[in-house]
């Protein structure tokens, strides 16, 4: 494993536990490459950069993925992430309000709909593992 490729898996298991692992086996036999790719780069040499704290950089990832409006899968992976880290649902829907005013309101309503399912998936798991517990 190279140095990169091991502060890549560091980094994104920041934001999500076991992030490395599933970059690898979602593209790992199809496409290797692009897979160390992204460990390597977005993660090993972007995120472990100095400058931005780690918030600061998930909140503008997860702006300029809403600023695209092709990015879908990524953009819910990213709002998960920054969930996981601690950044709040209405800081995130701030987020998608403020990209109407410089990428459209096309862009921002479909952040605010994808942002609304990762909440509804991420609420859904909740209640399951309550309901688990209930019945033990």
């Amino acid at each position: 494993m190279t140095k990169r490729l091991e502060r890549g898996s560091t980094e994104i298991n920041k934001l999500c536990p076991g992030g490395d692992q599933a970059v690898l086996k979602g593209l790992g036999k199809t496409a290797p490459d692009l897979a160390n790719y992204v460990l390597e780069f977005i993660f090993g040499d972007l995120y472990h950069r100095d400058g931005l704290e780690l918030k600061t950089k998930q909140m503008l990832t997860v702006t300029i993925l809403a600023t695209l409006g092709n990015a879908k899968p990524q953009l819910a992976y990213h709002i998960n992430c920054a969930l996981n880290i601690g950044i709040s649902r209405s800081e995130i829907i701030d987020i998608m309000t403020h990209i109407a005013g410089y990428a459209g309101f096309p862009a921002a309503l479909n952040g605010v709909n994808t942002a609304k399912e990762v909440f509804a998936a991420r609420d859904e798991k909740v209640l399951d593992k309550e309901n688990e517990t209930t019945k033990e």
